[in-house]
């Protein structure tokens, strides 16, 4: 089962359960996060798809959660990542937040002013689909309404001015998430993520490499804040980011960022970067 959040023709988001690639199912919700509060969600889509699909021409993709309670990131969790960045595995999660502002859709152009230091980060997003708090790892798992595809791009100059990395990965309107939710009954296994620049290979990596899994990390967050469904959860990024290249390598205007995950689908995403000096100087 694919969920998705479509935008209508009024500006407005609507969910939809996605059957293929242009047919969809409308749900009684305005995005999937909405739906997700419900808790009888999975039999309301059943409902649905039962009823019949329509297909939409031209159907926008929308940012999968737009109004996310909780936007939560987990940094250097790949073992590759980990070491381009001169570091040792962490004993506990490096956790940062993101706001909702922050989320776009899978099609949206990214507009970033004041950095000439945007960097990519190909990431695999967990979605949560009930309450968890002070969880083990079984609920945490148990918890997980599905998985999406998220891009947590980092304005590196912002990002290095502190210890802190916040103001460097919460620039508004900069995270595109999606194009999908795959709900957590279809995944049989670990995924390979993967993220582009202009067509070309820049990161891949394979969840089985995370030292911190989902469930581990749903279970971490949980026993200091509670998750609730719609809320999204980042994993982290596996090597091949442009920080840690010899030299480093960043966007520049104009570029093209795709970031796919088999089995949930891809995020195309052109930037327009307003900055003051030159994204490679």
């Amino acid at each position: 089962m694919k969920l998705a959040t479509l935008r209508t023709a009024g500006g407005g988001t609507t969910a939809a359960f996605a059957t293929s690639a242009d047919t969809y199912v409308a749900l009684p919700a305005t995005d999937v996060g909405a739906l997700l509060a419900q808790p009888d969600w999975q039999a309301i889509v059943r409902e649905a798809e039962a009823a019949g699909s329509t297909a939409i021409a031209d159907a926008e993709l929308a940012p999968l959660l737009p109004r996310a309670g909780k936007v939560i990131c987990c940094g250097l969790n790949y073992g590759d990542h980990i070491q381009e960045m001169g570091r040792e595995l962490p004993q506990y999660p490096t956790l940062f937040a993101k706001f909702a502002d922050t989320l776009i859709g899978a099609s949206d152009v990214v507009e970033v002013h004041g950095s000439g230091r945007v960097d990519w980060e190909a990431e695999l997003a967990v979605v949560v689909g009930s309450e968890l708090f002070r969880a083990d790892e079984h609920q945490a798992r148990k918890a997980i309404a599905g998985y999406t595809v998220a891009n947590d791009v980092s304005m590196r100059d912002w990002q290095n001015r502190t210890l802190q990395w916040f103001q460097g990965k919460a620039f508004d309107r900069t995270t595109p998430v999606g194009p999908v939710m795959l709900t957590a009954d279809d995944v049989d296994g670990d995924f390979e993520v993967r993220g582009y620049v202009n067509g070309e290979l820049v990161q891949q990596g394979n969840t089985s490499t995370l030292v911190f899994g989902p469930a581990k990390l749903l279970s971490y967050i949980s026993q200091f804040t509670t998750l609730r469904p719609g809320d999204l959860v980042l994993t982290g990024t596996p090597g091949g980011v442009g920080m840690g290249m010899t030299p480093p390598r960043f966007l520049n205007d104009g570029d093209v960022l795709t970031t796919e995950i088999d089995g949930i689908g891809r995020l195309e995403n052109r930037f327009r970067i307003h900055a003051a000096v030159a994204a490679n100087a």
